[in-house]
């Protein structure tokens, strides 16, 4: 372990996240689903993200095991597992499936996570995610309204190794870091060198920026200097500073 606090990539700690957190997602009947809400759905799901290229299979099981369906409206329920963006409310959406898979697989980058920041909880389905192949996550959300559904549906499975905060994303969370990976669902203008200093040696940034044309970009953490790789284009709606009720 550094002295930081960051995991030794080859820790024996590997064997715990392969099997996933010590505790269990809660099921009932809803959770589980039925028809294009079921187990089966899901695994197709899972199917179909193997075929667009993601290889993790600790970020595919991960995947398998969060019920994205609770975590948007039950009129919008059937299409949960379709590779779309579906809108959650306050003018936001969750992403598809396979770029949530992409942002997790390239912040875990084959390593062990002990602790993750999230910019932009949104319902809570990523910060779910990324809590089946982290220690500890902590997501910050600036919409209270957003914030409060997605504690109820974190709590309704069970998850409890996040801890959601009402605050302004730009900021992060300093006295919690450094964190071996943060993830951004929120497009910047520029990379935010606040955030990138919260990271610890090693440490990766996964976040879109620009405007109208945004493109994934990958930050990488090498002692006090940063590497970045521009990757896929994609859609997110824009980080914005401050806080609302």
């Amino acid at each position: 372990m550094c002295a930081a606090g960051c995991l030794n990539p080859r820790s024996h700690d590997d064997e715990r996240i392969r099997k996933g957190p010590d505790f269990p997602i809660q099921m009932n009947n809803r959770i589980a689903g039925i028809g294009m809400t079921s187990q089966r759905t899901r695994m197709r799901m899972i199917e179909r993200l193997r075929d667009q290229g993601v290889k993790d299979e600790i970020v595919l099981n991960a995947m398998a095991e969060i019920p994205r369906h609770i975590f948007v409206d039950e009129a919008l329920a059937s299409r949960a597992y379709d590779d779309v963006a579906l809108p959650i409310g306050f003018g936001q959406t969750i992403s598809n499936p396979f770029t949530v898979a992409r942002m997790v697989e390239l912040a875990r980058g084959g390593r062990i996570l002990n602790k993750v920041l999230e910019i932009g909880t949104g319902c809570g389905y990523q910060a779910a995610v990324l809590s089946r192949v982290a220690r500890e996550v902590y997501s910050l959300e600036r919409l209270a309204g957003l914030l409060s559904k997605a504690r109820v549906r974190l709590r309704d499975l069970g998850i409890r190794n996040i801890k959601l905060k009402h605050g302004d994303g730009h900021a992060g969370l300093k006295d919690k870091g450094p964190f071996d990976a943060i993830v951004m669902a929120a497009a910047a203008t520029h990379l935010p060198e606040m955030l990138a200093e919260q990271l610890c040696d090693g440490g990766r940034l996964v976040l879109p920026l620009g405007t109208r044309e945004q493109r994934l970009v990958l930050v990488e953490r090498n002692g006090d200097g940063f590497t970045q790789s521009v990757l896929d284009p994609v859609k997110f709606v824009p980080l914005i500073a401050g806080m609302s009720t």
